[in-house]
């Protein structure tokens, strides 16, 4: 399966890109701004392809064309809330658009904890959550195969491999990190899963192997 990583130069696309190119089920390709880093990926056996999110549809589509299936993890990475809205939100919706252009229906999209609900929302950065709201409202509304993924605040130490679903039966979590090892091996868990298609799932780090998780 051809996968086109966007936001592969982030922390979790990074690791997305490793990941897939040490499983053989998959052959990553980065969508990345800079030539530098298309470069980079060079270097290490990987593909990589410009792309912008600033962009059209029309060059969007040039860049994911060719792809079976598409994962978002891009964001603006609080750099102002104009560039969240045009990233995180409408670069997203672009994306969802040129991939029903093209026929490509499996989408991971990377989304966040709480992002379904205003009352869960930290009041500190509010502009990042309705992007978030909004984007996966939009992807509910299409016809792609999507699975939207809420990890929890993302830390960088060592993942476990497990982790814990949150849901109203659960009730909220006393640790509400993720690490970011495990949202990358969960991405890859549910990429094949036609279980996962058209579902949300919010999670933290936890007791359960994510293998298990999605059986």
């Amino acid at each position: 399966m051809k996968v086109l990583v966007i936001g592969a130069h982030g922390k979790v696309g990074q690791r997305v890109m490793k990941a897939m190119q040490a499983d053989n089920r998959y052959e990553p390709v980065a969508f990345v701004r800079k030539q530098e880093q298309v470069d980079e990926y060079k270097d290490l056996g990987m593909n990589g392809r410009l792309g912008n999110l600033f962009g059209t549809v029309d060059e969007i589509k040039e860049t994911m064309d060719g792809v079976d299936a598409v994962v978002f993890s891009a964001g603006a990475g609080g750099s102002s809330d104009a560039n969240t809205i045009l990233v995180d939100l409408d670069g997203a919706v672009k994306t969802m658009e040129a991939a029903e252009q093209l026929g490509i229906h499996r989408f991971i999209m990377v989304s966040a904890y709480g992002a379904g609900e205003r009352e869960r929302w930290s009041k500190s950065i509010i502009p990042y959550y309705a992007t978030k709201m909004y984007a996966d409202r939009e992807l509910m509304r299409t016809d792609l195969d999507y699975t939207i993924l809420r990890p929890g605040h993302l830390g960088d130490d060592e993942g476990t491999g497990k982790i814990q679903l949150v849901t109203s039966e659960t009730g909220e979590p006393d640790d509400y990190t993720t690490q970011r090892d495990d949202v990358c091996e969960t991405i890859l868990t549910v990429l094949p899963k036609k279980s996962t298609y058209r579902q949300v799932y919010e999670f933290v780090s936890g007791e359960t192997p994510i293998t298990d998780v999605f059986e």
